[in-house]
């Protein structure tokens, strides 16, 4: 089997939002709909602060939430974990936005642009009007991630078939990987360092994972 997650090591991420740029140009995102953001945590009391920046998004859980809630079936599963949105059965009802522990989902209800009424280049390529009055989330570039069955590449290495994010980030702190194979990329980190996931305790078994530490030897 293949289950596609995240892993974002916050001990790298310097919070630069490049990741959150790139993801709203590939995507062309309207202003205010963040598929990729990155959260500024400050912690301790003065002087001794210390500010951790947290990579955040649709988590392709493995017990989607928002996929039990959506009463069309719009929200679906595929077997290599990766949650998907069906637009033409979407209603825009908004259970799965409500539903959702991570704040991952959003709704527009008509076209919004950067720079007033006019859409730039990137917005007018990337303009989907099946988004509109639907629910809509980071898709992990699973447009990329199919690509590499047809050319023998791997997502998370090779970079055509690897969501932009990971591709853009200047740090290096973000991965992408199959969970299930033992040897690769993410299934290594995970295995070498601490790490946890958000809002474990719900129980919706998220696909993103942070590293904090290195385990100890």
């Amino acid at each position: 089997m293949t289950r596609y997650v995240m892993v974002a090591d916050l001990r790298l991420c310097v919070g630069c939002q490049t990741c959150t740029i790139a993801c709203k140009h590939a995507n062309g995102t309207p202003p205010g709909v963040q598929w990729r953001a990155v959260l500024d945590l400050e912690n301790g009391k003065f002087p001794n602060v210390t500010r951790t920046f947290v990579p955040v998004g649709c988590q392709h859980c493995a017990k989607p939430p928002c996929m039990y809630v959506c009463p069309t079936t719009a929200t679906r599963q595929r077997p290599d974990g990766l949650v998907t949105i069906d637009y033409d059965l979407c209603i825009g009802c908004g259970y799965c936005i409500v539903a959702c522990p991570y704040q991952a989902r959003y709704k527009y209800t008509r076209p919004r642009y950067a720079y007033g009424d006019t859409p730039i280049e990137s917005e007018a390529v990337q303009f989907d009007p099946a988004r509109i009055g639907v629910a809509t989330k980071c898709t992990f570039c699973i447009e990329r991630i199919d690509a590499a069955q047809n050319n023998g590449l791997t997502p998370g290495i090779d970079p055509e078939v690897t969501p932009i994010c990971v591709n853009s980030c200047i740090a290096q702190a973000l991965h992408f990987g199959d969970l299930d194979d033992p040897d690769s990329n993410v299934s290594v980190l995970l295995r070498e360092n601490e790490s946890f996931r958000m809002h474990e305790e719900l129980g919706a078994e998220p696909g993103f994972y942070y590293l904090w530490d290195r385990k100890a030897v």
